[in-house]
């Protein structure tokens, strides 16, 4: 196993357990299996166990585990504070202690401000205390490395990098999505600043092993080289040094076993022209069934009206890349949840856009395709309640304030 130190010089592993998605025996985790993939993983060298407020038993069944085995000094826990359930300071407390007593411990290694997308969500968290909250918990040793964890535009993740001295960051990001949510830019941004960076979805939840067309599977083939779909995944985020920590739901010890050997071999800087040539061809054999030849180039923004126009692009092609829900879903996250509005709807074709466009694709026309595609009746009622509920408790946190 390798590893890549944090702020403060300690070593992390590499490769990092996502525990997430723990394997269910009934309606509950099957924590004997969960047991046995965890155990695998710590002696393979593994230290850094993520898991969350809301992962359903996950808290419960890793404290449990690492209570039984007598390892608990000796790896890492990251855990998240749930910020979209908070309204007042008690409740960061309630729920902190909630999460020191599911994990069975009485301190946190890595500590996460759960699913940013939009840094009036992070000004609303300051309103009601966090800040001061923060210093208190690191003073007393509660809380080791304070971050955040984020879904939304590269811009609102710089101003969140940028409003507070940040211990770590973690954000998705893999060969698809270099260029959308923090992107290559807010990974680079993060460690210019010497923050660590954590990586979550490096494939995609899966997409990039299962959900690869033939072409793609063939360039991997053709390559010479003996990786599999999850490799080509993992070697490229770890040829980059600004990576920090890979984050991986494995689900059986065979899948820990593999993606260790990977993590104790894959070194920054490994991968060779031709292997980039090959994941070039990957991507673009996955690209051909998009519906928008949308590069995520950013010249036609900004939006004089705020459109997020590469964002729904990028979201709309994920509907035939992957799956509708999945594009949907992604849409509501990076697009719909900004407290400025950033719809297609909001467009008065201008053509501003077009004009500097390097693909010059019809971008009106295709918005307006995109955002039907996106935003069924459905669809658009839920993300306007969701919006309504976050942004209403930023405006009376602020009058509060």
């Amino acid at each position: 196993m390798q590893y890549r130190k944090d702020k403060n010089g300690e070593e992390l592993s590499i490769l990092g357990f996502g525990c997430m998605r723990f394997t269910k025996k009934g309606n509950s985790i099957d924590i004997d299996k969960a047991e046995q993939e965890i155990m695998a993983a710590y002696h393979a060298g593994v230290n850094y166990y993520d898991t969350a407020y809301v992962y359903s038993g996950s808290e419960v069944t890793i404290g449990e585990i690492f209570e039984r085995n007598h390892i608990r000094e000796k790896i890492k826990i990251a855990t998240k504070l749930p910020q979209y359930m908070i309204s007042n300071r008690a409740a960061i407390d309630r729920y902190f202690d909630e999460e020191l007593s599911r994990l069975r411990t009485t301190y946190v290694d890595y500590y996460l401000m759960h699913h940013l997308t939009d840094i009036a969500q992070w000004e609303r968290l300051k309103q009601i205390g966090i800040m001061d909250w923060i210093a208190e918990k690191k003073e007393d040793g509660s809380i080791r490395n304070i971050g955040f964890s984020y879904h939304g535009n590269t811009d609102n993740f710089l101003k969140i990098l940028n409003d507070y001295d940040w211990d770590f960051t973690q954000i998705q990001y893999n060969y698809l999505d270099e260029v959308t949510q923090a992107g290559v830019d807010g990974l680079k941004a993060a460690a210019g600043k010497g923050i660590p960076v954590i990586i979550m979805e490096p494939l995609r939840g899966g997409k990039l092993v299962n959900m690869l067309p033939e072409g793609a599977k063939k360039a991997m083939k053709d390559s010479g080289r003996e990786w599999s779909p999850a490799e080509w995944g993992f070697r490229w985020l770890y040829n980059q040094p600004e990576v920090t920590v890979v984050l991986s739901g494995m689900n059986s010890v065979e899948m820990v076993d593999e993606n260790c050997k990977i993590a104790s071999d894959a070194e920054a800087g490994h991968m060779t022209e031709q292997d980039f040539a090959a994941l070039e061809v990957v991507k673009q054999k996955i690209k051909e069934s998009e519906k928008v030849g949308c590069t995520g180039c950013r010249y036609c923004m900004p939006c004089p009206k705020g459109v997020d126009i590469p964002g729904t692009f990028r979201c709309y092609n994920a509907m035939y890349t992957e799956s509708k829900r999945e594009g949907r879903f992604e849409f509501a996250q990076t697009v719909g949840l900004t407290k400025e509005p950033a719809f297609a709807s909001q467009c008065i074709e201008c053509g501003k856009c077009e004009q500097h466009c390097p693909q010059n694709i019809p971008i009106r026309e295709k918005l307006k395709e995109a955002d039907k595609a996106l935003r069924p009746l459905p669809f658009k009622v839920g993300i306007n309640v969701v919006r309504k509920y976050m942004f209403r408790k930023a405006a009376k946190g602020k009058e509060k304030a």
